[in-house]
């Protein structure tokens, strides 16, 4: 493994996880509002489903992408909805400390799937592999297994200093009045990167 494509890969995966984004959005508040097993639970989740993402993009997903126009709109919009109900289901929690019902904080799989709606992830893979990933005679599985064992446990760390964002939030968050303040806050910013996403499309 030469370092001279270990150091820039790190530094992509590092970017792109570690920079805002709807799922940095729920690692603050699934931590802040139900604590730090619940947000690494989410993390392990959306860290796993990005690198399955990034996987199947790698071994040729791209090509099946760029047969079929209508797929990346598609899944534009199924993303936007996603996180629209996301941000909706923030906007109206109670803020009442002790009501933590398990089937309120997001799991594993709400950070899986997260990730394939993400038009945060899909970009990043795409633009990741084709940087990176991709030899002078087209795909290079070999640099692909390399930048994923790069990436997954950058991916996660980045996540998880989120989630150590949220758990100091958490402490600040004694009043129901402060927890609904905070996930007000975050699903407009949900809402609003929703609307980054629709500018970018038109």
């Amino acid at each position: 493994m030469s370092a001279s494509i270990l150091i820039p890969m790190s530094m992509f995966a590092l970017a792109s996880s570690l920079s805002p984004g709807p799922v940095n959005l729920v690692c603050i508040s699934s931590t802040a509002r139900f604590g730090v097993p619940a947000g690494l639970t989410f993390v392990t989740g959306a860290t796993l489903g990005f690198i399955a993402l990034f996987g199947l993009i790698g071994l040729g997903l791209h090509h099946l992408i760029t047969a079929l126009p209508w797929f990346i709109p598609t899944l534009q919009g199924a993303g936007i909805l996603f996180l629209l109900y996301l941000s909706y289901q923030l906007f109206k929690d109670n803020g009442e400390i002790a009501d933590k019902h398990t089937y309120n904080a997001p799991t594993f799989w709400t950070g899986a799937i997260m990730q394939w709606v993400n038009p945060k992830a899909w970009l990043a893979s795409l633009s990741g592999i084709a940087t990176y990933a991709t030899g002078s005679n087209g795909e290079d599985h070999a640099l692909l297994l390399m930048f994923i064992v790069v990436y997954l446990p950058i991916c996660w760390l980045s996540l998880s200093a989120w989630v150590m964002a949220g758990a100091v939030l958490g402490n600040w968050l004694s009043t129901p009045i402060r927890v609904r303040r905070l996930n007000k806050t975050l699903a407009i910013g949900l809402a609003l990167s929703c609307l980054t996403i629709l500018i970018n499309v038109t």
